[in-house]
């Protein structure tokens, strides 16, 4: 698929070397967007094929999670109404 002509891609950021203890040093630009400070929890996930090794900030994920449940349980109270209503119009 072909992007956008405005869609921004990927940013580089530089690139790491793997010390002896499995540690990485994020470089400062990218702590600095993303708002990594000390004491951030990343989680780390591998992405196809195990080509990509992928951080994300731990509450990203439990805000998406938050936010999706929020919204799940809308719908849930929509398509209950909706049944409601439907079951009465046959009736």
């Amino acid at each position: 698929m072909l992007r956008d002509v405005g869609e921004k891609g990927p940013e580089f950021y530089g690139s790491v070397t793997v010390g002896e203890r499995g540690q990485v040093v994020i470089p400062a630009e990218a702590r600095r967007d993303f708002g990594i400070t000390p004491n951030t929890k990343l989680l780390v996930f591998s992405g196809p094929d195990k080509k990509a090794l992928m951080f994300i900030k731990a509450d990203s994920i439990t805000d998406f999670i938050a936010n999706a449940t929020a919204r799940l349980s809308y719908f849930e109270q929509m398509l209950k109404t909706d049944a409601t209503v439907t079951s009465e119009k046959d009736r």
